[in-house]
């Protein structure tokens, strides 16, 4: 099954944002790096959450019940989304942020502050700042950080596997950079974290929409993804390996329990948020068969038809982003557009593949005043930022405009950034 026109009609039809905002603006909404939007399946879960099972777990009453189900649920749908062991290896936190630190402050407990932690250059600041706390702490000796070819924007995987050795304690990368597109190739990695005993943790925080997040295949001990960057709200999930669920002692208030997920969780969880992340499972669960009048059953099942939409998804999004790099007729992709310098892969890489993620600049142009102008005139909304990544830095820039696709998006969606793209680079000549 492919996702054709006809198709795509549908899948539109199941987010309330797609075509025009909360004032009613017809627009192009290309700032999915920075959250995507949300499926109804995903609204309605957490609405009737909110109202329904509003209140604490732990008691014998309806309300209660219903909230500790939800959560449990809701566990069940992020196993199945990243074919984990099971429920009880889903941890829930505030943000990928909160969660990167509650792990980093658990793993500080084993170190000795000889050990070093290796990531690569291209990092969201979510996966550095906890490990520098770490060295500030004087926690690990050292943060190593792998080199991108500042040209294609891959990671130089060589680098990498040279910076690890046997003091490194924790091997934690991104499985796609939120500003290049680049994917990192997570089996290699692991298998050199694995190599010298180390800890080895992904952040898939913008890769998840794009494409399968198999926790077995990848073989992690870890792996954190946020909700609102997979058509949900916003919360954040980790996946947990059983053996370093049992091992690691994360802080905990003392009557937090002494096992399990809960051992890591700060408070009282959201059950509203377990329901969202579980209808954003079930839509792309319903992906795969939308002729299907109920909910997939939790298991193999829904693993199975989630398995199926992710490839869809990475196939459908490998055409938007051929188009978006090469263009159509006299409308220049994004390789072509005189004065415009593109950052990040050039094209897709036939092994690990692309994220639909482009980023670049306009010569003579200020970042923010074109971000300004592709709303007020193009009704384009393209961010101009940092995005909390190392990346603009690295090419000396405080900030670049980025434009994200996910499978929701159309081929004239493309056209109309690379049509307004053109026009602003013909002006400025």
């Amino acid at each position: 099954m492919k996702i054709d026109s006809r198709f795509l009609g549908k899948i539109r039809r199941q987010f309330p944002g797609s075509d025009r905002d909360p004032t009613g603006r017809k627009r192009v909404f290309l700032d999915n790096g920075a959250g995507t939007l949300v499926t109804r399946q995903s609204l309605d879960r957490e609405c009737q959450a909110r109202v329904d099972w509003s209140a604490n777990v732990g008691n014998i009453f309806t309300e209660s019940r219903g909230a500790e189900q939800t959560i449990t649920e809701g566990r069940a749908a992020v196993a199945d989304l990243l074919n984990a062991e099971g429920p009880e290896n889903i941890i829930s936190g505030e943000s990928a942020t909160s969660l990167f630190f509650n792990l980093s402050y658990a793993l500080g407990r084993e170190l000795t502050g000889s050990e070093n932690v290796v990531t690569t250059g291209y990092e969201h600041y979510t996966n550095v700042d906890p490990w520098i706390e770490l060295g500030n702490r004087r926690k690990i000796k050292e943060l190593r950080f792998a080199d991108f070819d500042k040209a294609t924007g891959e990671l130089d995987i060589e680098n990498l596997k040279a910076l690890v050795d046997k003091n490194t304690k924790v091997v934690t990368v991104s499985a796609a950079s939120n500003v290049l597109g680049t994917r990192t190739d997570l089996v290699e990695v692991r298998k050199m974290a694995k190599e010298v005993g180390a800890y080895f943790a992904v952040d898939a925080v913008h890769h998840v929409a794009h494409g399968p997040t198999d926790v077995k295949a990848i073989g992690c001990d870890f792996l954190i993804f946020s909700g609102y960057k997979l058509f949900s709200r916003h919360g954040s999930f980790m996946y947990m390996r059983p053996r370093a669920m049992t091992r690691l002692q994360p802080f905990k208030v003392r009557s937090a329990p002494r096992h399990g997920p809960e051992k890591w969780e700060w408070g009282t969880r959201d059950q509203a948020m377990f329901a969202a992340i579980g209808g954003a499972v079930d839509y792309l669960a319903w992906m795969s068969n939308p002729s299907a009048k109920l909910p997939p059953k939790p298991g193999r099942s829904r693993r199975s038809r989630i398995a199926k939409t992710m490839f869809m998804i990475e196939d459908y999004e490998a055409g938007l982003t051929n188009l978006a790099l090469e263009g159509r007729g006299d409308t220049l992709g994004l390789n072509h557009i005189p004065g415009l310098t593109l950052y990040g892969p050039d094209r897709i890489p036939s092994k690990l593949g692309r994220d639909p993620t482009f980023s670049f600049t306009l010569k003579g142009l200020k970042d923010h005043d074109v971000s300004k102008t592709l709303w007020s005139k193009y009704n384009l909304a393209v961010g101009a930022e940092d995005y909390f990544s190392r990346v603009p830095a690295q090419y000396r820039k405080k900030t670049m405009l980025r434009a994200t696709f996910v499978h929701y998006n159309t081929k004239g969606e493309v056209l109309a950034l690379l049509k307004a793209l053109n026009d602003l680079s013909s002006r400025k000549r």
